[in-house]
């Protein structure tokens, strides 16, 4: 038995626990047992750290072979088998940085470059560890608990580079877990090297075979590609990182204070605020400070605001680790200009939780500014929001998707879930909406997503309990406020939330007829089953890229200024960061303001 824990506490209570199963495994056959001492030494299991050793290599783990030579056959006269099982470490990507700390993870990163990409999660070095004793023929199986997670995004890649070159013999995919008091969704994998004579077994069920994503037979969507067709129509909302939200009631006091020293209004630097609560509940009534553009003197020209910022962000982001957030306080730290350009020209967007239990697109005036965890399609036709609605793209992205808490919310992101899915032919997001207005298929689909939304919206805010209140300025959308208290008790449990938890018939109904609208679109029948519906979506994707290959390459080639700031960490990938000057690079806020500078006046909302 051989083992490894950083923890000397976790050492001894490893060595203990084999012993006393040992024990307990000698009694049972008739195996006289130690006596003096009862518990004797087992230096095997090592206190060290599992993957940078003392130099800062990587950690060399013990030779199972190496153990078992001189020991011969085990006493069936069976040959020992050489097996690793672990229950690895559980920290995100992001968490790892504060408990590993940054120069640890950097090296960390460094050293499995090209093997393990730079946002995957720490249980996925094991994996990536565990995958290259079996390549090298030094162990037989391995068996190993990771977090959900690891079924998609980056953690996926070690499952990708397991099947590749192995199979994963049998898999758990989604189980409850508990650590250290606190509830996870865990994912448990066996496997093995490639040709073994033994049928795969998925959530205790036969399968012909388990996929990178831990799904078994059927469609491997784990070969899906991103679509030319489909880049730079879905961002993420905006990171703020900072207190530069504030109550709806403190936005419209300095909406309505007198002209600042610079002749303009607050209007200037405020916008609505949208949260991924405020889409599946009901509005928060917040709004959010927003300098993108200015420089420090600019926005000190907005008096209210800029004190508000100055005493209730700069303290946080003066204690920030990145040169970039503590230099910029007074922005937010991830303003996507890339999203407001694609937003420009627009009056409203679709917009959908990146978590949340149901998956649902609303939509938003794009004078609103969304959070970072919502995720916004730069589209204002009734054909994409269809389209998105749709059983078919609900089933595509809850298979491509992650899934987060102990909820087990599916994730959607712009990159897996959006990019991936193939529209049907001719009603494609790189298409404007215009050229496809005459389109049957296009009018069909419009049709039946306005009749839906409009029940929805009738729903969550029936005319005889709301009523419209012009904002204090314009430029903002309406607000809808209860017409009583009696009925503000009711539009609280008016939610999406709860409309798709009790799905009445009307809603059930109006679905129906928008997904048989879409399965016409795509030449379809209605009644066509899941499964067949992923083959032939798949079918799609690997056709579209093909016919775009020419497009894509050429996209590829436009250099592409990936800096963030001056955080010297690898890229995901492993890459290091350090070949750019930690000044020189545009980040995107210096981008944005260097594009707004030709205007220090009001910058739009695009």
């Amino acid at each position: 038995m051989l083992g490894i824990d950083v923890n000397p506490l976790g050492v001894e209570l490893a060595r203990i626990s084999v012993w006393i199963g040992a024990i307990q495994w000698m009694r049972r056959h008739g195996y006289d047992v130690p006596r003096n001492p009862i518990l004797q030494s087992l230096k095997t299991i090592e206190q060290k750290d599992a993957l940078v050793d003392l130099i800062g290599g990587e950690t060399r783990w013990p030779d199972p072979q190496a153990l078992a030579t001189g020991y011969g056959d085990g006493d069936d006269g069976e040959p020992y088998r050489m097996v690793i099982v672990g229950n690895p470490p559980f920290l995100g990507d992001k968490t790892m940085l504060g408990e590993l700390g940054e120069e640890y993870v950097t090296r960390l990163r460094r050293l499995f470059e090209g093997r393990v990409p730079g946002a995957a999660d720490l249980v996925c070095y094991w994996f990536e560890k565990a995958r290259a004793l079996l390549e090298e023929g030094r162990v037989e199986r391995v068996g190993l608990v990771a977090t959900n997670s690891i079924r998609g995004g980056a953690n996926r890649t070690v499952l990708d580079r397991i099947r590749a070159g192995g199979t994963i013999v049998e898999a758990w995919s989604d189980e409850p877990w508990t650590v250290d008091g606190a509830a996870v969704r865990v994912s448990l994998v066996c496997f093995g090297p490639k040709g073994l004579d033994e049928k795969p077994r998925l959530d205790g069920r036969e399968v012909p075979e388990i996929f990178a994503d831990l799904t078994g037979g059927g469609v491997d969507l784990t070969r899906a590609r991103p679509l030319a067709e489909n880049e730079g129509v879905c961002f993420e909302g905006i990171k703020k990182y900072g207190s530069f939200d504030v109550p709806g009631s403190t936005a419209r006091a300095w909406l309505s204070s007198p002209l600042n020293p610079n002749g303009r209004p607050n209007a200037d630097v405020l916008r609505p605020w949208l949260n991924a609560l405020d889409v599946v509940r009901r509005s928060s009534d917040s709004w959010v400070i927003d300098f993108i553009g200015l420089e420090e003197e600019e926005a000190a020209l907005y008096e209210a605001p800029f004190e508000h910022v100055l005493r209730n962000v700069r303290p946080e982001r003066d204690k920030d680790r990145n040169e970039r957030t503590r230099r910029v306080w007074w922005q937010h730290e991830r303003p996507r200009p890339e999203l407001r350009t694609s937003l420009a020209g627009l009056s409203r967007c679709i917009v959908t939780p990146v978590v949340a239990k149901h998956r649902v697109f609303v939509w938003q005036s794009t004078s609103v500014l969304s959070a970072n965890l919502l995720d916004v399609i730069a589209r204002d036709d009734d054909t994409t929001f269809g389209i998105l609605h749709s059983r078919f793209h609900e089933l595509w992205a809850l298979r491509l998707c992650t899934w987060l808490g102990v909820g087990n919310d599916p994730r959607y992101t712009p990159s897996t879930t959006f990019e991936t899915f193939p529209f049907p032919e001719g009603l494609t997001p790189d298409i404007s909406a215009s050229t496809y207005a005459g389109d049957l298929r296009a009018q069909a689909i419009a049709e039946a997503a306005k009749r839906l939304n409009e029940l929805r919206e009738n729903w969550l805010n029936p005319p005889d309990l709301v009523k419209t209140e012009r904002e204090v300025v314009p430029g903002f959308p309406d607000r809808l406020l209860p017409r009583d208290e009696a009925a503000a008790a009711i539009l609280k449990t008016r939610t999406l939330t709860n409309l798709y938890n009790q799905r009445p018939a009307w809603l059930v109904q109006a679905h129906a007829a928008l997904d048989a609208a879409v399965a016409a679109a795509y030449g379809w029948p209605a009644d066509i089953s899941d499964e067949e519906v992923l083959r032939r979506l798949l079918a799609l994707n690997h056709a579209r890229p093909a016919a775009d290959a020419v497009k894509r390459r050429k996209k590829a080639a436009k250099p592409i200024n990936r800096n963030q700031g001056n955080l010297l960490l690898p890229l995901p990938g492993g890459k290091p960061a350090q070949s750019a000057p930690a000044e020189t690079p545009e980040t995107e806020t210096e981008r944005a303001t260097a594009s707004a500078r030709a205007n220090p006046r009001r910058r739009k909302a695009g």
